[in-house]
């Protein structure tokens, strides 16, 4: 788990504020408490602030510690509201008063004020709301990072050992968002996971464009996808690392990568793995992660032009600390 301390760490020398909208749900609160003990980040938890405060005293988190906010007494609800209104009127699809009231009263929508305003340096939800949910807000509120067209996901997998690599770091995508990417979004998924994985670890990233064919072994149009995914990349990220169409063990195996692709520098090294769909890439991580015992991390999201994050409903408190430490790494 060494490449999580180390983002911990890292988030400690940032000295950054996650808000968490979910502030009434019990794991927030478990959460908050461990990101602050451990000066991994600050925090600020959104709702109702009598339920926070009872559920913070009971818990043993100290109210001194923490910024609560119930969106619907904040001093800046109404300028949210406006600023929300203009935004969908500048996209064509205006909404009444009353929507954009209830948008931002809503914990998702104020967290992305929020954070669009550098009030938080990340937001982090999704133990209650759906992703459908928590991307909504972010899309609408936040937007897009210049450059790409696509938001995404990827999973930081930490497999026990690979080869002769222990504690081997790779980061899987899509896992999440996309169920079935064209090919411009694929490159854009490409592109946005080699930035994640550069940004948190600060390794160079190796991307590998996955398929069931390697280098024209199958004629098939989902190969065909693949391989127009790696043009396009390769066209707008000249210096980006990037190969395909790899089949998934050579991509990782440096003797099978050898053979099927001798003039490779990604495969048998790869370190980036693009699935060619969801299906593949959730199916790919749980396999990983339930059968050969690695961890994941995840989903991070990707793309936005600033940081908020899904949780798996699933999640432990764990998992909101540690996506917590990323996410408001990936402010930059």
């Amino acid at each position: 788990m060494n490449a999580i301390s180390t983002i911990k760490d890292r988030a400690r020398s940032a000295k950054r504020r996650v808000v968490l909208p979910e502030g009434t749900e019990i794991r927030s609160i478990l959460a908050a408490r461990k990101l602050v003990t451990d000066d991994i980040a600050s925090v600020t938890l959104l709702g109702d602030e009598t339920k926070i405060a009872k559920l913070a005293k009971e818990n043993n988190l100290s109210q001194g510690k923490i910024e609560i906010i119930n969106p619907l007494h904040a001093e800046d609800f109404n300028s949210y509201v406006q600023e929300y209104k203009e935004k969908r009127e500048a996209r064509g699809k205006a909404v009444s008063d009353q929507q954009a009231q209830e948008f931002i009263a809503n914990t998702l929508g104020y967290g992305a004020m929020m954070v669009l305003h550098d009030r938080a340096d990340a937001s982090v939800a999704g133990a209650v709301n759906t992703t459908g949910d928590v991307l909504k807000a972010a899309i609408q509120i936040i937007g897009l990072k210049p450059g790409i067209n696509t938001v995404s996901s990827s999973f930081m997998m930490i497999v026990p050992k690979l080869g002769d690599v222990h504690d081997k770091v790779l980061f899987f995508a899509d896992c999440a968002v996309v169920p079935n990417p064209n090919a411009e979004q694929l490159a854009s998924i490409a592109v946005s996971t080699a930035e994640t994985m550069k940004f948190l670890l600060g390794e160079t990233p190796r991307v590998a464009m996955l398929s069931f064919s390697t280098k024209g072994s199958a004629s098939h149009a989902d190969v065909d996808k693949v391989t127009e995914a790696l043009k396009i990349v390769r066209r707008e990220h000249p210096d980006l690392e990037i190969d395909g169409e790899l089949q998934l063990d050579a991509a990782i195996i440096p003797e099978i990568g050898q053979r099927k692709a001798p003039d490779s520098t990604v495969a048998g090294n790869a370190n980036v793995l693009i699935f060619p769909d969801l299906d593949s890439g959730n199916i790919g991580y749980k396999l990983t992660e339930r059968l050969g015992g690695a961890s994941a991390t995840g989903p991070i999201i990707q793309g936005l032009a600033k940081p908020a994050n899904d949780l798996s409903r699933g999640c432990s408190v764990d998992d909101i600390v540690n996506v917590s430490a990323i996410a408001t790494l990936l402010k930059g």
